[in-house]
C-alpha cells in the first residue's frame, strides 16, 4: 500500500459543488450537448472507410467465426488494434442486429462516461459546478471530440480510460490513497484492451515529469512500484493475453505490439506521415469552437508558477504533443490524447476568455466557411487521375440542398447575433455557437459528404448482395462494402463470373490486369462502381 503523505492543499472552490446542488436544467443541457455532439444520424449515416468499415466488418467476422480472441478483416488476420472494442461492438450488434447504430454504440456511449468523467474532476478541482459545466460541454461539443465520439473506433474509448487514468493520478497526488491507485492501475490495464501502450506510456510519462516538478518523487516512486497495482492490470490483460497465448495466437501480439506500436512510432504507416507542424496546423481545429481558450490556459499552465492543477493538465497536453510530433505515423485524432486536461481548464478559466470578437472568432470564421461551401468547392481543382476523389466532390456539390442552406446559414446567423450581443458574456456566447456549430456539422455537413463518399459503397454492396454473385474488390481499399454485402469481399482480380467492386481511380489498372477481358458495368456512382466479369462461354 502507498505509504500516506501530507495531503496537498486543494483550490477551493465554489458552494455550487455541494451535493444536490446541481441544477435539473444544467443535467438537461449536458443530456442535449451529448445527444447533438455525440449521436447526431449514428443510425442514418453510412460507416466511414476505412476505420469504421474496418472495425465493423471485423467484428462481423468475429460473431460469424465464433473466434473471440483475435479479429480478421474479409478473412486476412487484422493485427490493428486489441480486443476491447470488437467485444463491445459484438454485444451491441447481439442487441440491435448489423446495423450502423450497433456499430457506433460503445463510442457513444464511452464518449458521454468521458464527458461524465470531466465533468465530475472538473466540479471537484477547476471551480464548482459552473466550471463543470462548461468543462463537459466542451467534450461533445468541440470538432474532433464529436467526431471520436460518433464513430465505431477505440479511440471513444482510449480517450475515456486516458481521462480516468489522468484524473485519478491527479487525486493521488492530491491525497494518495490505496484505493485511488488501484483504481490508476485499472484503468491503465482497461485502456491496453482498447488501444494498447499508449494508455500506459502516457500517464507514467506524464505522472514521472509532474512529481518530479512538486518535489514528490518518494510519493510518485511508491505508486509506480505499488505491485497489487501492476496485479489489477496484468488481470485485466490477461483476460485477453492469457487464453490468447494458450491457443498459440502469440503471433497476434508481436505483430500488433512491434508493428502497430512501435513501428507506428518510427516509420509512416498506411501513408499518414507528416512535419513538425502538422499538429501546429491541426491543433486550432480540432477544439473548434473553443480554440481561443487556450490563450488564457495556456498563460497559466505554461506560466512561471503555475498552480499545480494548471501545471498538471498542460504537462498532459505538451508531452502528448511533443511525443505524436516526433512520431513517424501522424493523425489528428492522436492530439486529442493529450486534449482532455484542456477541457477541464476551459471550465476552470472560462469565465477569463479573450474579448468577444476574439472568443467567437473561430466559431465565426467555421460558420462562415460552411455556409459558403456550396460556392467555394466548385473552384477546388481535381487531378484528372483523381477520380475518386472527382466523383465524390461531384455528389457533395449535388447534395448542397434547402437543408444544408438554411442549417449553415442559420448558425452563421446566430454567431453573427452572438458577436453583436454585449449584454451576452463571451462564454455563455462561445457555448450557445457550440451548440449551433454541433447542430450544422452533424445534420447539414455530415449528412452530406457520408451520402457522397459512402452513399455509393453502401448501394453497391446491396446490388452486390442482391446479385448473390461471388464477389472481389479493387483499388482503394472501403470495407465497408463487405459489411453491407453481409460477407467478407477478397482482395484481387475478379475471375470469370464474379462481380468487382473497385474505386473509379483504379479502374485503369483493373482493365490492364485483366488484359482486356470484357466487364459489364453494374453500377457506378460517385467515387466507386461495380463490375461482372461474364462467366466463360461453353
Amino acid at each position: 500500500m502507498p505509504p500516506p503523505c501530507s495531503p496537498c492543499p486543494t483550490p477551493p472552490v465554489s458552494a455550487e459543488s455541494a451535493p444536490g446542488a446541481v441544477p435539473r436544467v444544467w443535467w438537461l443541457v449536458l443530456l442535449a450537448a451529448a445527444f447533438i455532439g455525440f449521436a447526431s444520424n449514428i443510425w442514418n449515416a453510412p460507416l466511414f472507410d476505412l476505420d469504421e468499415g474496418a472495425f465493423s466488418e471485423a467484428t462481423v467476422e468475429m460473431i460469424h467465426s465464433g473466434n473471440w480472441l483475435t479479429t480478421t478483416l474479409d478473412g486476412a488476420p487484422r493485427y490493428d488494434k486489441p480486443i476491447l472494442i470488437y467485444w463491445l461492438q459484438a454485444a451491441s450488434v447481439k442487441a440491435f442486429g448489423v446495423h450502423a447504430f450497433a456499430f457506433r454504440l460503445p463510442s457513444v456511449l464511452c464518449a458521454c462516461l468521458w464527458m461524465l468523467a470531466v465533468w465530475g474532476f472538473a466540479r471537484r478541482y477547476a471551480g464548482g459546478n459552473r466550471a463543470a459545466l462548461f468543462a463537459a460541454l466542451t467534450v461533445p461539443l468541440s470538432l474532433l471530440p464529436g467526431i471520436i465520439g460518433h464513430a465505431a473506433i477505440a479511440d471513444a474509448l482510449l480517450n475515456l480510460f486516458l481521462a480516468l487514468t489522468f484524473f485519478d493520478i491527479y487525486r493521488y497526488f492530491d491525497q494518495p490513497s490505496k484505493a485511488t491507485a488501484l483504481r490508476v492501475y485499472l484503468w491503465m490495464g482497461l485502456g491496453l484492451l482498447a488501444k494498447g501502450p499508449v494508455a500506459v506510456v502516457l500517464p507514467l510519462i506524464v505522472g514521472t515529469l509532474f512529481f518530479i516538478w512538486q518535489g514528490r518523487t518518494r510519493d510518485w516512486a511508491h505508486a509506480v512500484l505499488f505491485f497489487p497495482g501492476w496485479l489489477v492490470t496484468a488481470a485485466v490483460v490477461a483476460v485477453w493475453v492469457v487464453p490468447l497465448y494458450l491457443g498459440g495466437r502469440i503471433d497476434f501480439l508481436n505483430h500488433f505490439i512491434f508493428q502497430q506500436n512501435l513501428g507506428r512510432y518510427s516509420e509512416t504507416l498506411q501513408g499518414h506521415g507528416g512535419k513538425l507542424w502538422y499538429y501546429v496546423l491541426w491543433f486550432p481545429l480540432i477544439l473548434l469552437p473553443f480554440t481561443a481558450l487556450v490563450v488564457p490556459v495556456f498563460k497559466r499552465g505554461f506560466g512561471r508558477r503555475p498552480e499545480p492543477l494548471d501545471g498538471y493538465l498542460c504537462l498532459w497536453f505538451g508531452v502528448t504533443f511533443v511525443i505524436f510530433t516526433f512520431s513517424g505515423t501522424q493523425l489528428p485524432h492522436y492530439l486529442l490524447y493529450g486534449c482532455t486536461g484542456l477541457f477541464v481548464l476551459f471550465g476552470k478559466y472560462h469565465d477569463r476568455a479573450p474579448p468577444r470578437a476574439a472568443t467567437l472568432a473561430p466559431a465565426l470564421l467555421l460558420a462562415a466557411a460552411l455556409a459558403a461551401l456550396p460556392w467555394l468547392l466548385p473552384l477546388v481543382h481535381t487531378p484528372p487521375q483523381r477520380t475518386f476523389e472527382a466523383g465524390i466532390l461531384a455528389l457533395v456539390q449535388q447534395g448542397f440542398g434547402i437543408t444544408y442552406h438554411v442549417l449553415t446559414i442559420a448558425g452563421l446567423a446566430i454567431v453573427l447575433v452572438l458577436m453583436a450581443w454585449r449584454g451576452l458574456p463571451p462564454w455563455r456566447a462561445l457555448l450557445v455557437a457550440a451548440f449551433a456549430q454541433a447542430v450544422v456539422v452533424w445534420w447539414a455537413v455530415v449528412p452530406v459528404y457520408a451520402a457522397a463518399q459512402q452513399g455509393p459503397t453502401r448501394e453497391a454492396a446491396q446490388l452486390a448482395k442482391s446479385l448473390g454473385l461471388p464477389t472481389v474488390s479493387y483499388g482503394k481499399y472501403l470495407p465497408s462494402f463487405s459489411v453491407y454485402r453481409g460477407a467478407p469481399t477478397p482482395h484481387g482480380l475478379p475471375a470469370p463470373g464474379e462481380l468487382v467492386f473497385v474505386s473509379r481511380d483504379a479502374i485503369p489498372a483493373l482493365e490492364k490486369g485483366l488484359d482486356g477481358a470484357t466487364l459489364e458495368p453494374k453500377f457506378e456512382k460517385g467515387g466507386v462502381a461495380l463490375f461482372l466479369r461474364p462467366a466463360l462461354q461453353r
